[in-house]
């Protein structure tokens, strides 16, 4: 198959530092080249990925009109050069409008809370042209409200950037790994690990506009370098793979509707359980009591912690293995690929 993936024009196909849907974009270039298909890429002009053919997009910012136009133009450019069988945006939605009513299959994948106004114009544009995929159940929900036909297909992890660690030290931490913001939980992670005595290792940025700032010099500034808490800043692969690796656990006991959220597949990978809440994609990640625990408060997130010896380590491992590979989604895509060329 001939298929092309578009991304998102603000990071390169790799990212650099952050950038989950773009980790995601590399992996099926990878992946399904591989498997002997044929890839041509549209994303930022300083994408790296080894796609068969590579086309930078003219614009850079997805929320400025002028960069908008100039990308749906040069989508369809790349569409009459390319000629794929298949078109699959990680992308705006938007950027599909000069190829929408062509009869070529598309696949919209989203990462977050679709709009219904515009997936269902797209859906009466397209008409039977254009399938929708979300990085969860949760996700299609969400998007079926605007019509359209859905297929759930989680994000994934390259296992080989993640070294199971079967055993930890009695006195290993507990990890929080996100953004460190209301809606991430840091505050409830705080106090779950003082209340049972844990240490507790917090990485990832902090926004500085008005509210998360008021946030973070009012929650969480105060208990760093007390009780075992420490902040470490933002961590790279290597870094992120060792942090996960030692901990007891990976808690970030969220308040919002995750869409996905890989850190958590990528902390099952090591091996380490997961402490979260029952929201948005958890639920489809974590099987609570066997890969980790989902908690509705602190007074949960404490009990959590206290059972963390009748985790399975291996069984978080193959949790990772059998669902949230590489290998796994790529074939689900590829499969779906399949399905729509030849119905």
């Amino acid at each position: 198959m001939r298929i092309l993936l578009t991304a998102d024009p603000e990071l390169p196909v790799p990212p650099q530092l952050y950038g989950g849907i773009e980790r995601i974009v590399d992996l099926l270039v990878t992946g399904l080249q591989s498997r002997g298909n044929i890839v041509g890429l549209v994303a930022h002009p300083e994408s790296t990925s080894n796609a068969s053919k590579f086309f930078p997009w003219w614009g850079r910012q997805s929320q400025n009109k002028f960069d908008a136009l100039k990308n749906t133009i040069r989508l369809r450019s790349v569409v009459q050069q390319f000629q794929p069988d298949i078109i699959h945006s990680f992308s705006r939605i938007l950027y599909l409008f000069g190829v929408l009513q062509s009869p070529l299959p598309k696949v919209m994948s989203y990462q977050r809370d679709p709009s219904s106004r515009t997936t269902n114009w797209g859906s009466k544009l397209a008409k039977n042209s254009l399938t929708f995929t979300g990085c969860s159940d949760y996700i299609c929900r969400v998007g079926r409200n605007g019509g359209g036909v859905w297929h759930p297909i989680h994000n994934c992890v390259e296992l080989d950037k993640y070294t199971f660690q079967p055993t930890v030290g009695s006195n290993a931490p507990l990890v929080f790994l996100s953004r460190v913001e209301q809606i991430k939980g840091a505050h409830t992670a705080i106090a779950a690990a003082r209340k049972t005595g844990r240490r507790l290792i917090i990485a990832g940025n902090h926004s500085n506009n008005s509210e998360s700032e008021k946030y973070w010099l009012e929650e969480i500034v105060p208990h760093l370098g007390r009780n075992g808490i420490e902040y470490i800043g933002t961590v790279n692969d290597a870094q992120k793979n060792e942090l996960l690796g030692q901990a007891a656990a990976m808690i970030v006991p969220i308040e919002w509707e995750e869409p996905f959220g890989i850190v958590f597949a990528e902390a099952l990978a090591c091996g380490t359980p997961v402490i979260s809440c029952p929201r948005g994609a958890l639920p489809e990640i974590v099987r609570h009591g066997v890969d980790g625990y989902l908690v509705q408060n602190q007074e949960e997130a404490v009990s959590a912690i206290e059972q963390l010896a009748n985790i399975n380590r291996h069984v978080c491992r193959q949790r990772a293995e059998q669902c949230f590979s590489a290998s796994v989604i790529v074939e689900q895509y590829e499969k779906l690929y399949q399905r729509l060329l030849f119905k």
